[in-house]
């Protein structure tokens, strides 16, 4: 990484000819993917990004600049190019640097890439082997590992001098089952803050594989869903993936600050169901979100967003958080040292409630149960969404009955949350990937079992 000199330098000279804040980013990586299709392995990679970006505050403007190439003289130029972009005159001292140290919540035991090939390939055929033995009708299997171990060195003008290391693994099985008429998919999916320990203590690959195959299978003998509107009960875990689309983004000050949310000034005021606490948190230990400070140099936080259906805070970046008078929630985050952070989330959740999942079914009348939920639209300046049911069933009589398909989940943010009439115990995280102005980044969505109390279920 850079030495402390140099960084002091670079920073002195990005404010040399305006400005009031520079920020200098350094980011070294190794990324390690490897992918089974069919019985073969048909992709290894390794890749090292390298590389640093300079951020300069002008005003309410902000400057970025990104180099792949870190030697002095590089980093010179490209502080020299920042300066010159400033519009408000006048040079700023910078503070000296001093370096903060983190405690390290997130350790890790074994790197992927100390594991030799050979190891790596037979855990993937694990699962592989475990999705086909569900039966003929499964046709195709794909599993992907990930690992990618992360080298973040943040300083800036105000004298913060920090470094992190993070390190991430994830498998994910997705299995491809037909009739010879048409095709359905399960997949299964496991990541963590983790290294190569997470198959073997956090997750199992063959039972990732005959999940993945028993819910393709469920699903390719399934009937049509029935459209209309009806109660539905949406699972924990990646059900979650609701709240973090339709109302998770509308809670970021990189929507917030322009205007661009149906939430904008209504901290205070009660946005849902007075059984809905939705937290961020990124201080869980070797969660897939999680961080020991963001793309800033700020510790994480453990962030309630509602309360009891009362609004409490937004997620804030040092630079929307100037312009609305606002602090830092340690929530600035980036894919990579070529992006500016702005305001994202790590792991975003509906909070564990008093509710039982047996009352919620018996008291519901007939509607739908979504145990997976794949992809979807939203719009984030109004909230209306529109999600796939992958795995969905019946229920009637207070009773989970027959699994259907085709069915997709429509509706507006801001309703759903005040129309969540239970919330389970039975709290679970799953993992994906944002994608954002600031490209994409490990995120956890979750929740208990909830109920909505209507909602426009869409199908055959």
């Amino acid at each position: 990484m850079l030495n402390r000199k140099i960084c002091e330098q670079v920073l002195e000279l990005a404010l040399s000819r305006g400005g009031d804040f520079a920020e200098l980013y350094c980011e070294d990586s190794r990324s390690f993917s490897m992918v089974l299709r069919s019985g073969r392995i048909e992709n290894a990679g390794y890749s090292r990004p390298y590389g640093a970006g300079l951020r300069v505050y002008d005003g309410t403007r902000s400057i970025y600049m990104f180099t792949s190439d870190t030697s002095d003289k590089s980093l010179l130029q490209l502080a020299r190019r920042a300066a010159e972009a400033t519009t408000v005159p006048g040079k700023k001292d910078i503070d000296q640097l001093r370096r903060m140290e983190m405690p390290n919540l997130h350790p890790w035991k074994i790197r992927t890439l100390d594991v030799d090939a050979q190891n790596r390939a037979e855990l993937l055929r694990a699962a592989d082997s475990a999705a086909r033995s569900a039966g003929e009708a499964v046709q195709q299997v794909t599993v992907s590992m990930i690992s990618r171990e992360c080298q973040v060195q943040i300083c800036n003008s105000e004298g913060l001098f920090v470094q992190d290391t993070r390190m991430h693994s994830r498998l994910t099985c997705s299995v491809v089952a037909g009739d010879g008429k048409e095709n359905q998919t399960g997949t299964a999916s496991r990541g963590a803050m983790r290294g190569y320990e997470l198959f073997s203590e956090v997750c199992n690959p063959e039972q990732m594989g005959r999940e993945a195959a028993d819910s393709a299978c469920r699903m390719l003998k399934a009937s049509y869903c029935r459209a209309g509107e009806m109660p539905v009960i949406i699972a924990g875990g990646f059900g979650g993936v609701i709240f973090h689309e339709a109302c998770g983004h509308a809670l970021e000050a990189t929507s917030v600050q322009p205007g661009n949310s149906v939430f904008c000034g209504k901290l205070g005021q009660q946005i849902a169901s007075s059984c809905v606490t939705a937290i961020d948190d990124g201080t869980i230990p070797n969660e897939w979100g999680s961080e020991n400070v963001d793309d800033e140099g700020i510790p994480t936080t453990r962030l309630v967003l509602i309360e009891n259906g009362i609004l409490k805070n937004y997620m804030v970046d040092r630079f929307n958080g100037r312009k609305m008078g606002m602090p830092s929630t340690g929530s600035g985050r980036r894919e990579s040292y070529k992006y500016a952070p702005t305001s994202r989330m790590h792991n975003t959740f509906i909070a564990p409630g008093q509710d039982e999942a047996e009352e919620m079914l018996r008291t519901m009348g007939e509607g739908l149960y979504a145990s997976k939920l794949g992809g979807g639209s939203v719009n984030p300046t109004t909230g209306e969404f529109n999600f796939s049911v992958t795995e969905g069933y019946m229920v009637r009589d207070g009773k989970i009955c027959e699994p259907v398909r085709g069915a997709t989940l429509i509706g507006k943010g801001e309703e759903i949350l005040m129309r969540i009439d239970r919330v389970g115990r039975d709290l679970k995280l799953d993992q994906g990937m944002c994608g954002s102005i600031s490209g994409s980044i490990p995120v956890d969505v979750g929740q208990p079992t909830i109920r909505v109390s209507k909602m426009t279920v869409g199908g055959k």
